[in-house]
């Protein structure tokens, strides 16, 4: 394929992407006065110790908000989509304590006002037990004071924005990503170990993402150590500019806090440069069969070859038995839909929250359930440590490297974690698949 094509097919898909800021941090949009909800039981019933709204003999309801429309659809529908197969598979095999688990998953176009209607809808109406991985900074940002005044359970946001972790403010909201500043260090910390010498520099979106990579960064090479910085807007699919600056300052290591769409540009315009330096890149931006899909099966895979990238959970290039399990239940649940990142990622997703659920006894509450996720007794199915605890409201506060090789994208071997702001080499401690993937009744 020549270079102009190569360019077109980049420029095609980027610009399908451009909205595709899910994991990117924005300004809070306002939010309207929260209406309180009721969860009082029948006043010949005894008095219940919890409020367990959402919950019955038989079933546990749950909700989400997520984009099934629009162009954010095209990235990121396939994660609710994947989540939903596996409480299938769940409730097929008898659920969590008897009880199938219900998941109401609505369209919120990736648009934050649509998001406040949809969840108000979701606790007032359908009276959802919890709020389960909510996608977007800037959406759910939009109903962050809501769900907590109302005292929901808000789990598990599909972003890496540090707000999710501030327990002491948002109580009842837990993160699931692994957060930007974590996976800049860590990038930057490997980037250090393996090429000391190098110049390494930054292309970020001019938003909140590309400031916490940035942060990240800088914990492990100090205020302004990086070589260069170059930011960008999603509106402008356009990134000859900023490629050929990073060029000239002469970048060897170049970190990218890119979604997938603009990872696939900035490879493809240098390549169309001739120059081809290291990337690595944040994970919200380095899912190899993504990345394929936007470069083409022609060029991708020799473009991506060596892309360094960080991850947390289950490696869809390596022998994972999770791996495996998440495949046969996509096959069997999910229509055989293509199978991702994505996939294991909502997967993931489903099961921490069964686990959680288990653990939260016979007859679950919202408290019970808070209990259990600060208990420090979860372990999820992650290839790092799970981090909650009553301080701590961040699923990972480490990640793991992974580098591709002649199309298997795969752990590297190398972990970092970063706690109080001090950037640690650390160990990568795979969860073993235990149950088929069904969590114990504990």
């Amino acid at each position: 394929m020549s270079q102009r094509s190569t360019a077109r097919r980049i420029a095609a898909f980027a610009s399908a992407s451009a909205v595709l800021v899910a994991l990117a941090g924005c300004s809070t949009p306002a939010t309207e006065d929260p209406e309180p909800t009721s969860s009082d039981t029948a006043s010949d019933a005894p008095v219940e110790t919890g409020d367990s709204t959402g919950i019955t003999d038989d079933t546990v309801t749950i909700g989400t908000h997520t984009p099934l429309t629009g162009p954010a659809a095209a990235g990121y529908s396939s994660i609710s989509a994947a989540a939903t197969a596996y409480f299938e598979y769940l409730n097929e095999n008898g659920g969590v304590h008897g009880r199938s688990i219900e998941y109401i998953v609505k369209d919120d176009g990736y648009n934050p006002a649509t998001t406040q209607t949809v969840v108000r809808e979701l606790v007032q109406q359908d009276e959802v037990f919890a709020i389960v991985n909510g996608l977007g900074t800037p959406t759910h940002s939009s109903v962050l004071d809501y769900l907590n005044e109302n005292e929901v359970p808000d789990l598990f946001v599909a972003s890496g924005a540090i707000a999710w972790n501030r327990p002491d403010t948002y109580p009842f909201t837990f993160g699931f990503n692994a957060d930007y500043v974590v996976e800049g260090a860590a990038l930057t910390q490997y980037a250090v170990d393996e090429y000391p010498d190098a110049a390494i520099c930054l292309l970020g979106q001019d938003d909140d993402f590309g400031d916490a990579m940035i942060q990240g960064a800088e914990l492990v090479l100090g205020a302004d150590g990086l070589a260069h910085v170059e930011r960008y807007s999603v509106s402008n699919q356009d990134l000859t500019a900023q490629i050929g600056a990073m060029q000239a300052a002469g970048c060897e290591v170049n970190l990218l806090a890119t979604i997938n769409g603009f990872t696939a540009l900035a490879l493809g315009t240098s390549a169309q440069f001739g120059w081809f330096p290291m990337w690595f890149s944040s994970s919200s931006g380095a899912d190899y069969p993504t990345l394929v899909t936007y470069l083409g099966e022609d060029v991708g895979p020799q473009l991506l070859q060596g892309l360094v990238g960080t991850n947390y959970l289950p490696s869809l290039g390596g022998e994972d038995e999770w791996v495996a399990l998440f495949r046969q239940v996509n096959d069997e649940y999910n229509d055989g839909a293509p199978f991702d990142g994505n996939t294991i990622y909502g997967m993931s997703v489903a099961y921490l929250f069964a686990e959680a659920l288990a653990a939260a006894g016979e007859d679950p509450t919202r408290e019970s359930l808070m209990e259990a996720l600060t208990s420090g007794a979860l372990v999820g199915n992650g290839t790092v440590p799970l981090s909650f605890s009553d301080t701590v409201h961040a699923a990972f506060l480490g990640v793991g490297i992974t580098q591709v090789d002649q199309g298997v994208q795969d752990y590297v071997g190398s972990a970092y974690s970063v706690v109080d702001g001090v950037v640690s080499a650390t160990e990568l401690a795979p969860v073993a698949l235990e149950n088929m993937g069904l969590p114990a009744a504990g």
